[in-house]
């Protein structure tokens, strides 16, 4: 072969690698989740979506490759003055998304140093603006806050912040001790309260529980007066009527009568007098004949009694029999009723 004859086969050989070469930084593969701009002659032409692309080898390059899924990114700790000059120590952390890839590589040099600023310099501005105790109680608020002032200003740079959460609010040890005593003060207070509101109750309810008592004792003795009376009344009545059904007795009966109820009261009067358990030995002040009187009157008075009841069942008798014939040969009474 001759001399000219290899410089032509070299130079084929050449001229494919190249053509392999050319051909293989034409073709391009993009993940999924990503995008990749094209520049020309250094300047920006167009994004290559996931999938097979083509491009023109030594004319267009890949300039950035931007990752389309959703993000976390860690804020570091630091500490933030709040409004009552209490200084905590908080960290966060933010989600975000890129949403146009052009915006992403070419608005803003160092994305994610630029969000991490971002976010630390609106936390102090939002936590600053608040209270020590708002701070700690409305993290939900200031979660939206951040939000909402991040994600304005990443509208530029073509991302989409999804989320800002504060994970984790440290005040100093101080400060700990001093909430403590605080939380502890406000439970005694409040049992205290509580113990004062037990004791009102108690005695609202005993004073009611009392003034009730004295009502029904009240309308008690008002109706053990009215059964009282009710009881004198009815004894009043039966005195009333003894002392009719006596004076009867004595009317029909005279001074024995009187005798027998005298008697019966000095027997009952002995009676009591022997049946007391305070006096076992007693002296009566009276003769033995006023005794002995009384006890022929009630003796008298009982005869009197059988007498009247005999005459009253000869009588009746009488008057139940017939009258009995005449005996024979006498004459036979004259009268309208015996005629002819």
């Amino acid at each position: 072969m001759t001399a000219g004859g290899v410089v032509l086969l070299v130079f084929a050989v050449l001229a494919v690698v190249v053509a392999i070469v050319l051909l293989f930084q034409g073709v391009r593969t993009v993940p999924q989740g990503w995008e990749w701009t094209i520049e020309k002659f250094g300047q920006y032409t167009r994004v290559l979506r996931p999938g097979l692309n083509f491009m023109f080898p030594i004319v267009e390059r890949v300039g950035a490759k931007i990752n389309m899924q959703e993000s976390v990114l860690d804020i570091p700790q630091q500490q933030v003055i709040t409004k009552d000059n209490a200084i905590v120590s908080v960290d966060a952390v933010a989600f975000y998304q890129v949403i146009d890839a052009r915006a992403a590589a070419y608005e803003v040099r160092n994305l994610v140093q630029a969000i991490t600023n971002l976010a630390l310099t609106n936390i102090r501005n939002v936590m600053g603006s608040l209270a020590l105790d708002d701070v700690l109680s409305k993290r939900n608020e200031i979660n939206d806050r951040l939000l909402s002032v991040i994600d304005h200003a990443t509208n530029a740079w073509g991302i989409k912040v999804l989320r800002v959460e504060l994970k984790d609010i440290i005040p100093p040890q101080d400060m700990v001790q001093a909430m403590a005593r605080q939380m502890k003060a406000e439970r005694d207070k409040r049992a205290q309260i509580l113990e004062a509101e037990g004791v009102r109750e108690a005695q609202i309810k005993r004073a009611e529980g009392e003034k009730q008592a004295a009502i029904l004792s009240a309308e008690g003795r008002r109706e053990a007066a009215f059964r009282d009376a009710e009881g004198r009344e009815r004894a009043a009545e039966a005195e009333a009527k003894a002392t009719q059904v006596v004076t009867a007795a004595i009317g029909s009966g005279g001074a024995q009568a009187i005798n027998y109820f005298l008697g019966q009261k000095y027997v009952e009067a002995l009676h009591a007098m022997g049946s007391s358990s305070n006096s076992k030995v007693f002296f009566l002040p009276i003769e033995a004949t006023g005794i002995m009187g009384t006890l022929g009157g009630l003796a008298e008075l009982t005869k009197e009694s059988q007498l009247r009841g005999a005459a009253a069942s000869a009588v009746t008798a009488a008057t139940a029999l017939p009258p009995s014939a005449p005996p024979s040969g006498a004459p036979a009474p004259s009268g309208p009723w015996n005629r002819g």
